[in-house]
Order: C-alpha cells, then structure tokens, then sequence
C-alpha cells in the first residue's frame, strides 16, 4: 500500500485538498493494520490506556467519521453510534474482540459514505443536528476536524504498531 499512499495535489481547489489529506491520513491508518493478527490488532501496549489497540483505533476513527458526517451533519439519529452512550465515554473505542478485518470493512464503509455525504455538500453548509452545539459548525470546518483527528489516531497507529512488532515507517 505504500506506493499508494500520496498527498494531494500541490495545487487544486479546497474540496479536493480537504478530502485528499482526510483520504490520506485514512489510508495511513488502515496501512498500519496491514498484516495483523487479531491477537495483535486487540493486544494492549499502554497499560495505562488498555482500549488503545490497533482494533480500538479503528472502531474510533469509524464512530468519528459517523459521528461528524451522518449525526451532527445530515442530523441523522445517533442512537446506533457509541460514541454517544450515556454510561460509557469509551464504548466507540470497544470492539469485544471483532475481527480486525470487519472493523476496517466497516471503517471503509464509512469513509466512502462520509465522501458521498461531503460531495453533494457545500463546505459552506452548516450541521443540521440541533441537540449539539459542534453541529453549528460548517462542512469546511468539520472535515479540517477530521483531518485533525484521523491524523492524530493514525500516528497513535504507527506508535501502536511499532510497539506490537517493530513495524515502522511513514511512506
């Protein structure tokens, strides 16, 4: 996956930088996944962070993209998302032992519906969810959130993964 891993073009229009830095730190993240055993992808390194695991940053980075884009965007009901559980602030990063390759299908998922929401939008829209207050945002400002986000987690990721097994590199 490497070679496939690019920045955005040097010169283009906003909509096309944003997604193409989003698009490329989501691809670092699954990069880092390539090869894992589930074993590995659920083991803990930091004991004093036991969700952050390979599989926890995955099932996270999932509910992030679900929670900005179909929730607080469109105004969708967030009642499937465990992002928004009352009791448990880290159930999004939970996976009872999925199969690492089921959370990154589903992670894929909804990478290319966060894409289709954010092209048959202006960036200039702003989040129909009324019950948050981040849902007063624009587009534009979310997606730099995203980026933000998705590249945080995706450099936990090469820390994670290098600490697993020695595997380390950026592209």
């Amino acid at each position: 996956m490497t070679s496939q891993l690019k920045r955005p073009p040097l010169q283009a229009d906003e909509r096309t930088v944003l997604i193409g830095w989003l698009d490329l730190q989501r691809q670092i993240l699954r990069w880092k996944c390539e090869g894992l055993s589930d074993e590995d992808a659920h083991r803990t390194v930091l004991p004093t962070s036991p969700l952050m695991t390979m599989a926890g940053l995955v099932s996270h980075m999932r509910w992030t993209e679900h929670t900005w884009l179909e929730v607080l965007f469109l105004g969708g009901d967030e009642t499937g998302n465990p992002s928004f559980h009352e009791t448990d602030e880290d159930a999004d990063w939970r996976t009872d032992g999925r199969p690492l390759a089921e959370l990154l299908a589903e992670y894929e998922a909804q990478c290319v519906r966060s894409n289709e929401i954010v092209a048959a939008a202006s960036l200039d829209d702003i989040g129909r969810h009324t019950g948050f207050r981040s849902a007063g945002a624009n587009l534009r400002w979310m997606l730099i959130h995203l980026v933000e986000e998705t590249g945080r987690h995706a450099g936990h990721a090469d820390i994670v993964r290098e600490l697993l097994d020695g595997t380390k590199g950026y592209y």
